[in-house]
């Protein structure tokens, strides 16, 4: 399987699946469809915004909110930004961030800009998997401004076991999206990265970014002004399973490797504590 998806289509095949699966067909068809998705992915349809028969299809349910007061907002400097599993969570050495085991990547091509090695490298980062089963909302970890979003134009790997182990800076050539937090202690940036058939990234306060529409060919750069984010305000969400990456600027957390090593693997959920 891994042989045959090198030689996939892999953005154009996101776009056809994307479509697929959020037209609005009868509900008589959608829904059954989506009760066996669910249940595969053992999904608690009691969180659930809505019944599932009021989804009109199986991409607005894979979007979809959570009724109110699931995911409380928790009272730490900075949150979880997304239901995830902890796949890496370490300081940042001379700007390398851990993709896998003996693999590496380097900060400045992955957030998009030269001076990300300046304001990241020492600082921490963690690297949060959605899987189908997660809710694909991406929530603001802290309280801040938002300053600036690059939209980099990309591949579109899986990012599974076995792309992480093999396929070099994945991270770096898939599509992605950086979101600039300004905050009273630091930057912080969160990274969206897409993957196969989850190219259809989109921001929440900004509808001219959306992931793998085929009209960013080069880094798109926008700047902001006076748009505040409080903890737990909805950042975007992907229209399919991927990637979140959290860059802190150094000791904008005071976390050591140490201490970041009790998150590997560990299943989180969104707007949850993480760190004073």
């Amino acid at each position: 399987m891994a042989a045959i998806t090198q030689f996939l289509p892999k953005n154009h095949l996101s776009y056809i699946v994307g479509k697929l699966v959020h037209l609005h067909l009868p509900r008589f068809i959608w829904t059954p469809i989506i009760r066996i998705f669910a249940k595969a992915y053992k999904i608690n349809l009691e969180e659930a915004e809505f019944p599932v028969e009021q989804y009109p299809s199986l991409g607005d349910f894979f979007i979809r909110k959570l009724k109110s007061g699931r995911r409380p907002v928790g009272r730490t400097w900075a949150l979880h930004p997304a239901d995830s599993v902890i796949t890496q969570a370490a300081i940042m050495d001379q700007g390398k961030l851990i993709q896998a085991k003996g693999k590496t990547y380097n900060v400045k091509d992955f957030a998009g800009f030269d001076k990300a090695y300046d304001i990241y490298s020492g600082g921490p980062f963690l690297t949060y998997y959605l899987c189908p089963t997660d809710y694909h909302r991406v929530h603001s970890p802290v309280d801040g401004t938002i300053e600036r979003v690059i939209h980099i134009p990309g591949a579109l790997w899986p990012v599974n076991n076995w792309s992480t182990s093999n396929i070099h800076e994945l991270f770096s050539i898939n599509e992605r999206v950086y979101v600039e937090i300004k905050t009273d202690r630091g930057l912080v940036g969160v990274v969206f990265v897409a993957a196969t058939n989850v190219g259809d990234i989109a921001l929440s306060f900004d509808p001219e970014i959306r992931g793998n529409q085929f009209k960013v060919f080069k880094p798109l750069v926008k700047e902001y002004k006076n748009i505040s984010v409080k903890k737990g305000d909805e950042l975007g969400m992907f229209r399919m399973g991927s990637t979140i990456v959290m860059l802190y600027q150094k000791d904008v957390l005071g976390l050591q490797n140490s201490q970041l090593e009790q998150f590997h693997n560990k299943p989180v959920k969104v707007n949850s504590d993480f760190a004073n």
